[in-house]
């Protein structure tokens, strides 16, 4: 069965986790934490089980599917999920549409590709024999089982060129999340309106800092959620986006100002990385460290902390000595 962490996604703080929670543990105290950029959402299911209540915030469908999946309180039938499993990695005759012709032979196999949008139609099918808990599982499972055999870097950025991808699909599980001391609370929201609305004792901040959209980055998941059939463009076949983020435009300083001081809390945890010299345009930082520290420094004092952690590179840049940053303010 998946666990959480269990995906490739960018920007993971996976291996980063522990080091992050060691500082929070030694520097914060409180028994409520915010992480209002969650993405994959490894930070918050490590620290959970320190935490009374837990809140996540993600503008991607794809991952409100998943944390609804792992963290979300409803009825749950693993027999059922079970036997639904066995039909799927059972199929033998696969549709061959909008799915299958669009990605099939670029980001997966053709084979693949067919059993996906079978099994995406299936789930759609008996949706209404279905908790929401086990629908939203089940669309998790498949994200998760895709992200095991995409023809790709670990985004649906660009596709690999390959003469033959080899079929490599099964649908598997994941595992949800379980924490009877802990209530979750999921929101969908863009993070600079949450944040006026949301009190947590700790939250922690990390935006996207570059021009790489996440909702193109994942696009093929989005559809996937949605199961929209969106009008696709250029090579990389991408919709047009949907839940475009500030923080990827020029405009990033003055929104990442607004964000901070609006957060209601106890302490500020940022993380950042230091790639703002890329060669690479759309991997170059649009907020700089400096604005990074001078804006924390406005709701109270700011500790540094570092760690040499080797940047995910697809492309030629050369990151020499990079490290991982993370600011931890105690909000006056």
């Amino acid at each position: 069965m998946f666990k959480i962490y269990n995906r490739r996604y960018t920007g993971s703080k996976l291996k980063l986790a522990d080091w992050i929670i060691g500082l929070i543990d030694e520097h914060c105290t409180g028994n409520s934490f915010f992480e209002i950029f969650a993405g994959t959402s490894v930070i918050s299911s490590k620290i959970a089980s320190k935490m009374s209540k837990v809140y996540l915030n993600d503008t991607l469908e794809s991952n409100q599917v998943i944390y609804q999946a792992f963290y979300g309180k409803g009825k749950y039938q693993l027999s059922k999920l079970e036997k639904l499993i066995e039909e799927f990695n059972s199929i033998s005759n696969s549709s061959n549409n909008y799915f299958s012709q669009n990605y099939g032979g670029k980001y997966f196999s053709d084979r693949d590709c067919q059993k996906i949008e079978t099994i995406r139609c299936r789930i759609e099918q008996v949706r209404t024999d279905l908790t929401k808990k086990e629908y939203s599982t089940l669309l998790a499972s498949l994200i998760y089982s895709m992200d095991r055999c995409a023809n790709t870097v670990g985004h649906f950025d660009a596709y690999i060129n390959s003469d033959c991808i080899k079929d490599k699909f099964k649908f598997n599980l994941i595992e949800p999340f379980t924490l009877e001391q802990t209530t979750f609370h999921i929101f969908h929201e863009d993070a600079n309106k949450l944040a006026k609305h949301v009190t947590a004792d700790i939250i922690y901040v990390d935006p996207p800092y570059n021009s790489r959209q996440y909702c193109q980055f994942y696009h093929i998941y989005e559809t996937i959620v949605r199961w929209d059939n969106p009008e696709l463009f250029g090579v990389a076949l991408k919709p047009q986006g949907k839940h475009l983020s500030d923080y990827c435009r020029v405009n990033a300083p003055q929104v990442f100002t607004d964000l901070i001081a609006n957060l209601n809390c106890k302490y500020i945890v940022v993380s950042y990385n230091n790639t703002y010299n890329s060669k690479s345009n759309s991997s170059r930082n649009k907020i700089t460290l400096e604005q990074i520290e001078s804006t924390l420094a406005t709701r109270g004092n700011v500790k540094t902390f570092t760690k040499s952690h080797q940047f995910f590179n697809a492309g030629k840049t050369n990151f020499a000595n990079h490290k991982e940053m993370l600011f931890i303010v105690e909000v006056e």
